[in-house]
């Protein structure tokens, strides 16, 4: 599912063209709102963005009210230790792949105790990209307690720090969806 089939035009608009800090902190705000609203915690597991969606959230006065912890797994044995994905997943499938991104959301689910999991691995350039996985895809996965995960890939364009950018941004739209 696309983020645009997901979100309204305006609201689309906004996560495509509108990633300044003030708007990454308004959709953290908005998020943290909902956790609190919904009186569920958020474990995040990032692979891309470095630890960057949990910035954004911990930012938020009162975080510790609806923020669980966080894992940055970058390395593929990282993904493997601290969140039990599994080696023959990331060797079939590659570590920028949906089943890495729900096993992620799924290992932070489990390990922490939180009520939701958020993952996010991607290729966020200069390099590392291919023909079949180019640098600005992102894969993302929500894991709640209920069993269900939902996962999303995007493609976006742009250097370094817009694509991490986006996928942040992407991630705490993802969220905000969630029921």
């Amino acid at each position: 599912m696309s983020l645009r089939a997901m979100w309204s035009p305006k609201d689309y608009h906004e996560l495509m063209h509108d990633l300044s800090d003030m708007a990454l902190r308004a959709l953290a705000e908005r998020a943290g709102q909902h956790l609190l609203a919904t009186q569920r915690r958020l474990a995040v597991a990032e692979s891309c963005t470095g630890g960057w969606l949990a910035k954004c959230l911990t930012d938020i006065p009162g975080s510790s009210q609806w923020f669980e912890r966080g894992y940055v797994t970058y390395s593929n044995a990282a993904k493997e230790q601290a969140l039990a994905v599994s080696a023959s997943v990331i060797e079939t499938f590659g570590a920028v792949s949906r089943p890495t991104a729900e096993q992620m959301a799924a290992g932070a689910l489990h390990a922490s105790g939180a009520q939701l999991a958020l993952a996010i691995t991607g290729v966020a350039g200069p390099d590392g990209g291919s023909p079949a996985k180019p640098v600005g895809l992102v894969w993302l996965a929500l894991a709640q307690r209920n069993g269900t995960c939902h996962a999303l890939e995007q493609h976006f364009s742009g250097d370094r720090e817009a694509v991490r950018r986006a996928a942040v941004a992407a991630a705490l739209r993802l969220l905000l969806a969630a029921p």
